[in-house]
Order: structure tokens, then C-alpha cells, then sequence
């Protein structure tokens, strides 16, 4: 039987998101929206987006691993119409896909299947905002002290290409349950520079209380 650690070492790669999907997905049924609801972020998204990032300014959000999460849809209603969702699961992407044409959504929310630690289609500094929540989380295993070589190659990865395609004025929002003083050697790995705050969320609904991670690029 497979360690804890060896199952949590599975999470970065698609097959098995594939296997967690399949069979799952569909119509408008949902696995699973991790951490937080849009309700749950409402407070936070009207301080780090609604209010930097206004609708009316039309400002090109990625979604980065979003999976089968109902955000991209709760922005829509809020007036985001460039959205990009990228997943590397095949099948969440094409179920997805069909969800959103099926509400209307398609021209609203575009979706693509691709890697976030190789986006190669996306232009350099090109996203306003890029937004994840728990996809951080999922190439993370191992010790906290002194994490395994390919958590710090995966994230390192991750984070230069998410680095990579931020325009000088955009913003890194994460959502992590992981603790700050773990996290922040992670998000300051080679290849990246940037002003890095985390913020505690507080408990909701007898949950645990989570963390969001604003990264803003520094002038290079």
C-alpha cells in the first residue's frame, strides 16, 4: 500500500486528475470546490480584485488548475468576460468546456488543456491576474522543513511561468492552506521577484482557517 507521501506526490501529474474526474464530472454536478466557496472569497475578492482589477477595466484573468470550481462562473456574473481556464486533466477540460457553452459562457470563459508549469501559449506578461486556489498546494509534499527535490523543481516550474506571463501590473492571488512560514521560502524560489503578502481567511463553517498569497512583480 502507498504511503500518504506517495499519494500526495501523485497530485502533480494529470493522470491521476484524470482517474478523479472520470466518471464524476457531469452536467452540473461538481467534485469538488477545494478550500473555499466564491461566497467564502467575496470579502477578499472586493479588496484584491473587484476593487484593483474592476470589471470595467477588462482585465485578462487565468485560471490556473481550475478544475470543476464554480469561480470562473460567479466572476462572469461580476462582468470578467476574458477569462482563461487551464487544467492539464483532459476530461475536466472537456467537461467544463461543454458546462460553460452550455450556460452561455464560452465567449466569457475560454478553456485550454495545458500544464501550468509549462504554458507555452501564453504570451510573456500578458495576465492581469492569475488566480489558483490549492493548485500551489498539490505539488507540495514531504517535509515542510526540507521538501523533496521534485516539490521544489514542480513549484519552482509553477511559479517562474506564472511569474513569467504577469504583466508589470498584475497580481498573483492564491489560495493555500499550507502555513506562511512554509510557503513564503517556496514562492521566493529562482527566477521570480516579486512583493509577496500572506493573509490569514479566518475559519468559515467549522473549517480550518486558510491563507491568501498576493505576489505583485517588482520592477526587474
Amino acid at each position: 500500500m502507498a504511503s500518504r507521501d506517495e499519494e500526495n506526490g501523485r497530485l502533480a501529474y494529470a493522470d491521476y486528475w484524470d482517474g478523479r474526474y472520470t466518471g464524476t464530472v457531469k452536467g452540473e454536478e461538481q467534485v469538488h470546490e477545494w478550500l473555499r466557496s466564491f461566497e467564502d472569497l467575496e470579502e477578499f475578492f472586493n479588496r484584491r480584485l473587484f476593487q484593483a482589477y474592476p470589471s470595467a477595466t477588462e482585465p485578462q484573468i487565468v485560471h490556473l488548475g481550475s478544475g470543476d470550481s464554480t469561480i470562473p462562473q460567479h466572476l462572469a456574473a461580476k462582468g470578467y468576460n476574458r477569462q482563461l481556464c487551464v487544467d492539464f486533466s483532459a476530461v475536466v477540460v472537456k467537461t467544463m468546456s461543454q458546462r460553460h457553452a452550455d450556460l452561455g459562457l464560452s465567449d466569457v470563459i475560454r478553456w485550454e488543456m495545458a500544464d501550468v508549469r509549462h504554458m507555452d501559449t501564453i504570451a510573456d506578461a500578458s495576465i492581469d491576474v492569475a488566480f489558483d486556489k490549492s493548485t500551489l498546494d498539490v505539488m507540495i509534499h514531504g517535509s515542510p522543513w526540507s521538501p523533496p527535490d521534485d516539490t521544489m523543481k514542480n513549484t519552482g516550474e509553477y511559479l517562474r511561468e506564472v511569474s513569467r506571463i504577469l504583466k508589470p501590473s498584475g497580481v498573483y492571488l492564491s489560495i493555500t492552506y499550507r502555513q506562511p512560514h512554509f510557503v513564503r521560502p517556496i514562492l521566493e524560489c529562482k527566477g521570480t521577484n516579486w512583493n509577496i503578502e500572506i493573509e490569514h481567511l479566518g475559519a468559515t463553517g467549522g473549517s480550518f482557517g486558510y491563507y491568501a498569497i498576493i505576489c505583485k512583480p517588482l520592477p526587474r
